[in-house]
């Protein structure tokens, strides 16, 4: 079933929870978490906003994908994780009924999927309290980056299922740094995430050229 797929450790979701506690640290330096508003933009089934509200925030997952969201739920529910909530509904919808309500806006891992990566940039922009924190991360557009994201994760390692990104969707940083400052934001901070096929383990670097992180304000 797509609930055990999601929190299967060894699974299809597999990279999302070897690269999650080191996210989680990250987005933590940025905004401590403790007692935080956040909304979890594109939450799928919520493996990142569940570890935000163990950190002690108070966070609402929003994602437009119903199946991913009702086991996001299912998970709260047999956890027993308080300060946890979902909704189905797009950032841009809750922009405009709850603006400048959060403290820290999350969007992990979903920019490369949407038709209009703007958009949800400018929503995130809008959502975020004056003086709050956005946190984004995404894969990077470049040779290195279809190389390994693409035919190596997708077809030599079998890391993720074939077909998950499409080239031409992965933004550069200084395309996701323009998203912001369109949208009123400024960038603060920002990581890279290398992994060691060897090792099968994740690290934060400042290589942002495949896999990378941007905070902004």
């Amino acid at each position: 079933s797509l609930a055990h797929r999601w929190w299967d450790l060894e699974g299809e979701f597999a990279p999302l929870h070897a690269i999650n506690p080191l996210r989680l640290d990250w987005i933590d330096r940025q905004c401590p978490l403790a007692g935080r508003r956040v909304v979890d933009v594109g939450c799928g089934g919520g493996i990142l906003a569940d570890a935000m509200a163990r950190k002690g925030a108070d966070v609402l997952g929003i994602d437009l994908a119903d199946k991913s969201l009702k086991v996001a739920q299912l998970h709260a529910l047999e956890a027993g994780t308080a300060n946890l909530s979902y909704r189905l509904v797009a950032a841009e919808a809750l922009a405009e009924e709850q603006p400048a309500q959060f403290d820290l806006v999350t969007c992990m891992e979903m920019l490369e999927h949407v038709p209009d990566p703007a958009s949800v940039v400018a929503a995130c922009a809008q959502l975020v309290k004056p003086g709050g924190t956005v946190c984004f991360s995404t894969i990077n557009r470049n040779p290195k980056s279809f190389m390994l994201a693409i035919v190596g994760a997708e077809y030599l390692l079998n890391l993720v299922p074939r077909g998950t990104h499409e080239y031409a969707r992965m933004l550069r940083p200084s395309e996701l740094a323009r998203f912001g400052r369109e949208a009123g934001l400024v960038t603060t901070a920002s990581s890279g995430l290398e992994y060691n096929p060897l090792t099968r383990r994740y690290r934060l670097s400042r290589d942002t050229s495949v896999n990378y992180m941007l905070a902004m304000t």
